[in-house]
């Protein structure tokens, strides 16, 4: 595996030809940016979502270009209020700019053989096809990645599919748990 930068890892975004699958296993990611809209979520403030403006850009850009996001959140019920915060405020606004986001609640995930790292998987089934492993420190904050390639791709695109098809769409997350 190759560790690459924060800023490289932002440079896949531009780089990839068609997908872009996340999966997200940690129950909080620390930055004082996402500390502030949770604390404003808590608090019944409004937010105009314009710290999110840059990755809902580009997200709707890579769409219309054809190219598809998809990402489940794997969830620890009940939810934290962070976790509150991404079902209810943040992925209604990922959705509207063209990512597929679903949610898994840990408790079904764990028959699924998921890995025990975040990753995002880049151009899957093509030649190009490479996996970025997300390093966290203890706090949650992000720390760069690890480019993944040849044949533990099989094995991590085989685990976002199975998380994938067991996942809920937020509005139907939000009704079994009954978030609303």
């Amino acid at each position: 595996m190759t560790r690459i930068t924060s800023e490289a890892f932002g440079r896949l975004f531009d780089a990839f030809s068609a997908t872009a699958d996340r999966i997200e296993l940690r129950d909080y990611y620390r930055s004082d940016l996402e500390d502030e809209v949770v604390r404003r979520f808590v608090a019944g403030e409004p937010d105009d979502m314009a710290w999110s403006k840059p990755w809902l850009d580009m997200i709707r850009a890579r769409t219309e270009e054809g190219k598809l996001f998809r990402r489940v959140r794997v969830v620890t019920v009940p939810l934290s209020e962070y976790q509150r915060c991404g079902v209810m405020r943040v992925a209604p606004h990922n959705i509207e700019a063209g990512e597929d986001i679903r949610y898994l609640d840990r408790a079904q995930a764990t028959d699924l053989d998921l890995p025990v790292f975040d990753y995002w998987l880049f151009d899957v089934g093509t030649s190009a096809a490479r996996a970025a492993k997300l390093l966290f420190d203890d706090r949650g904050s992000f720390l760069g990645a690890e480019i993944i390639t040849g044949d533990p791709l099989g094995d991590l695109s085989a685990a976002f599919g199975r998380a994938f098809s067991h996942a809920l769409l937020p509005e139907h997350f939000a009704e079994v748990h009954r978030l609303g």
